[in-house]
């Protein structure tokens, strides 16, 4: 191994704790087993690398821009949809139903990968389709995250798909408060009627709600006893997925 590397990547890795105050050079060579001249000297480098600077008192050293750039690259490459396919597959075999990963474009959920349920009656959709958000659950858990302000600025009315379609902004909103209590979205046949449906949200390690897993069946299959059985299995779904996008609460 290369030492050198290695003892600047124990600074590195003790200047960008997070849970502690800029640090002084004291304090780091303390922390790492370094002299005060070794630490003081890869410092200057990762500073000169732009990898650490010092914080604006200047009392210590924390990490510097480059390192966000290098972590926001990183984040880039996990592609949630590759990542989220054998937990499809696995919440599929247990339950039994169609299982949808889906996105966000505005008002509208975009179905980014899907598993058909082997049942003769089932749901019915097609990857790269679209569904209302606000009426189907996938759409619903991800529109519950959402930043304050995002009905308002996205939203030009609601239309009424069927009986149970929630066409009424106040009512949308109480659901999706809802939806962040309970830790999971429904969807009662408010897109298709004959049509049910559990999600839950998936969040990178930036805590952004980037996609949402989920499962849909016939209505009369998604029973309050059914409900209550597949609840846990989604919601650890998404939590696993959660954890391979670097989200630290799923890893917690």
């Amino acid at each position: 191994m290369d030492k050198t590397l290695l003892k600047g990547l124990m600074v590195l890795e003790a200047v960008t704790d997070v849970d502690a105050p800029p640090q002084t050079i004291d304090a780091l060579a303390e922390r790492v087993g370094l002299t005060r001249s070794n630490t003081h000297r890869t410092l200057q480098t990762l500073m000169h690398a732009g990898y650490v600077t010092k914080s604006d008192d200047g009392s210590g050293y924390r990490g510097g821009i480059r390192l966000f750039e290098l972590a926001a690259r990183q984040l880039g490459t996990l592609d949630v949809r590759r990542l989220a396919t054998p937990y499809m597959r696995e919440l599929a075999d247990k339950t039994g139903e169609t299982v949808h990963l889906s996105v966000l474009d505005g008002m509208d959920v975009v179905y980014i990968d899907k598993i058909d349920s082997p049942q003769p009656i089932r749901a019915y959709s097609m990857v790269g389709g679209r569904a209302p958000a606000y009426a189907v659950a996938t759409g619903k858990a991800l529109l519950a995250f959402q930043p304050e302000g995002y009905l308002e600025s996205h939203a030009e009315g609601f239309d009424k798909h069927t009986s149970a379609t929630l066409t009424s902004l106040p009512r949308l909103k109480d659901e999706l408060r809802k939806t962040v209590r309970v830790g999971y979205a429904l969807n009662r046949g408010e897109w298709r009627d004959t049509v049910g449906g559990i999600a839950v949200v998936i969040f990178n390690a930036l805590g952004d709600p980037i996609a949402a897993i989920g499962i849909s069946g016939p209505l009369d299959r998604f029973t309050t006893a059914k409900i209550k059985q597949w609840v846990p299995e989604v919601q650890a779904c998404a939590r696993a997925i959660s954890g391979l996008m670097g989200h630290q609460d799923a890893l917690a």
